[in-house]
Parts: C-alpha cells; sequence; structure tokens
C-alpha cells in the first residue's frame, strides 16, 4: 500500500512542477548542498527466513564516507516571491551491527535513501539587507532508497519506491553576485518504507534525518 501511496505522490510531483512552470515563471534557481546529516532510532518490523522480526535501530549516517550525503534542488521563482519546484536528497542510514535483527550480516540504504519531493518555497528579499535572503520549504513526495540488505544468504541490492516522504527546510543564502549565492540551511526529511526483500522477506521502517546544509545556488 505504501509503495502505491509513493507511485501516487510521484505523479503529483510531476504535475505541480509542471504548473511551477508557467508561463509567469520569473526567476529559475539551481541548488546544491552537502552538510552533516544524522537520523534518530526507528523500529525496523518485517518477515525474513528465520520469522518475523522487530528490532529498534539507532541508525549511523555517516554523511562524510563514501557515497557522501547531498541533495540537489530546482526553483521557479515568481514575482511573488513564492517558488514552485522539485528535490532530491540522498540520505544514508546505517544499521549497526548489535542492532539488527538475527540472521542479517547488512542493513542499509546507502546509495542513498533518496527523498524526492515537490516544493513550495517562500523567501524575503531584503528583510536581513540586500544580500542576505531567508526561505522557507516544505515539500511531499516520494522515498526511493537503494535497498541494501544481506538476511541468511538472501542479498537485496536495488532501489525501491517504499512509500510517501516529506520534508521541511529553513535558511538564508547571500548573494555573491547577479546569478550565484551561497547558502546555509535546517533540513528534516520524514518517510514510511516498505521494502521488499529477497527470498520473500519484508521490511517496514520509518526514516527521519535532521541535516545542516552548505550549499551554492545558479539563478537565471
Amino acid at each position: 500500500m505504501l509503495k502505491a501511496i509513493g507511485n501516487r505522490l510521484a505523479v503529483a510531483a510531476l504535475s505541480l512542477c509542471a504548473l511551477g512552470a508557467g508561463p509567469a515563471l520569473a526567476e529559475f534557481e539551481l541548488n546544491v548542498y552537502s552538510g552533516y546529516q544524522t537520523s534518530p532510532h526507528s523500529r525496523v518490523t518485517g518477515t525474513a527466513s528465520g520469522g518475523a522480526y522487530s528490532n529498534l535501530i539507532g541508525w549511523e549516517g555517516k554523511s562524510l564516507s563514501l557515497p557522501p550525503y547531498y541533495g540537489l534542488r530546482a526553483t521557479w521563482w515568481r514575482p511573488s516571491n513564492i517558488g514552485f519546484g522539485v528535490e532530491m536528497t540522498h540520505t544514508k542510514v546505517y544499521a549497526p551491527a548489535a542492532e539488527m535483527p538475527a540472521g542479517f550480516s547488512r542493513l542499509e540504504f546507502t546509495d542513498g535513501h533518496n527523498i524526492v519531493t515537490a516544493n513550495v518555497s517562500r523567501r524575503w528579499p531584503g528583510a536581513w539587507g540586500k544580500l542576505v535572503t531567508p526561505y522557507v520549504s516544505g515539500g511531499v513526495g516520494f522515498a526511493m532508497p537503494h535497498v541494501d540488505v544481506t538476511e541468511g544468504g538472501n542479498v537485496t541490492y536495488g532501489y525501491q519506491v517504499t512509500g510517501p516522504a516529506a520534508r521541511l527546510t529553513a535558511g538564508a543564502k547571500y548573494q555573491i553576485n547577479e546569478n550565484w549565492s551561497v547558502f546555509g540551511e535546517y533540513q528534516f526529511t520524514w518517510s514510511e518504507n516498505d521494502a521488499d526483500l529477497a527470498g520473500g522477506g519484508s521490511l517496514n521502517t520509518r526514516i527521519i534525518t535532521n541535516a545542516l546544509n552548505v550549499g551554492v545556488g545558479f539563478s537565471f
């Protein structure tokens, strides 16, 4: 059911982007960022060859290890300073070996736990001076993690659309010149994940991330 919801949200995301790119378009902005990302504990449940399991996992983010944590964002700003866009964040979570369900030797979403959303944003030019612009953003979409799980002789390794996702962002950008800017922000993501495991098993978990991002923007 969660994957069906994720697919419907993907269609909604594309529709929202089409609306944002209408004739009233005033400015297009591209952002790329990285930073420090963590994920609090969550419970992992499901079935495997050893039967049902339920484990509380203290996820590790390992933001700077390969593959790195990063994000990409595109926003169409209207003259009202309301923006519409899309965003993909390559978050990561690793389960410590001591906390995995019995029979598991690998449990991670590291290439990555990808969150794709359609966003609505608001900015306030001039609120903090001529060069600094605060902004907030929120979005809904879907999670498409690279599921990397080894359980006994069963190896799951591939991308799956696992369910709905959402994000909230608040930050400020500093304008370097007419086109280029740098920014810092806090970002929160939430996702419900229902993954299929090799051998007929399943995995269900809620993933939340908190991140402090720094990045570069280009507007035209």
